[in-house]
């Protein structure tokens, strides 16, 4: 088996700044996680709000912290830090080899959906942001690692997509309609949930949006780990 992982973001419309930031890091015992955090509100402020949060976050679990610790950790930092007033979600994808299993740490009130085939399984079990107390605790699911599991995260932008003109976006449906008929590759996924969303928007994204997508599929290649990013640059 191998491991895809796919990310697509945009910013929210007239914003240079992401409020989201996104971050991989290796296991020190074997495997990788993502981690995405999304500050309060857009701009300058939220960014420096997310990248504290992730910065907290992938320092740990270098240095071998479990998931869990390690976002009520950064849960604590931002408390401390901004006193409560300012908030942040936190999704952790976590491939751990040691264990071969997959760890869904979450502090995001927008579920994520984990699709096996055409089952499709939304885990939106209440989550409290980082930062609103001392005892910020996160939503966490494990699964074993298997050949044709998908699963999906993503920020509010997603969620929010389409509300300003009465027609929010079914996230579900969205992954339903794309993976029903055919058999995307994250990246194809990602991008075009990021689109429809966009499209949702009138191409004008009401909020940052970051898509997730991860992939467990059978090997077809050779043992050499590969990772592309593709950032544009304006101007």
């Amino acid at each position: 088996m191998e491991i895809q992982i796919a990310v697509a973001k945009i910013n929210k419309y007239a914003v240079s700044e992401s409020g989201d930031t996104l971050e991989v890091v290796e296991r020190p015992t074997g495997g990788l996680s993502v981690v995405l955090a999304d500050g309060q509100t857009s701009g300058r402020g939220a960014k420096a709000v997310s990248q504290l949060v992730v910065r907290k976050v992938i320092g740990l679990l270098a240095d071998g912290v479990r998931d869990g610790a390690a976002a009520r950790a950064a849960s604590d930092t931002l408390f401390a830090d901004k006193t409560g007033k300012v908030t942040c979600t936190l999704n952790i994808a976590s491939v751990d080899l040691h264990s071969k299993t997959i760890v869904l740490t979450r502090n995001n009130p927008a579920p994520l959906f984990i699709c096996r085939g055409e089952q499709i399984d939304a885990h939106n079990e209440d989550s409290v942001s980082l930062g609103t107390s001392r005892n910020v605790r996160p939503v966490i699911t494990e699964i074993g690692v298997e050949s044709g599991l998908t699963i999906v995260i993503f920020s509010d932008g997603i969620s929010h997509a389409g509300e300003r003109r009465g027609q929010p976006m079914n996230v579900g449906e969205t992954i339903r309609s794309l993976i029903e008929d055919q058999d995307p590759a994250p990246q194809q996924l990602a991008d075009a949930l990021l689109a429809h969303a966009v499209s949702l928007d009138d191409n004008r994204p009401a909020d940052d949006i970051s898509v997730v997508v991860l992939k467990v599929s059978s090997r077809a290649g050779d043992e050499v780990r590969r990772m592309t990013v593709r950032l544009p640059i304006n101007g």
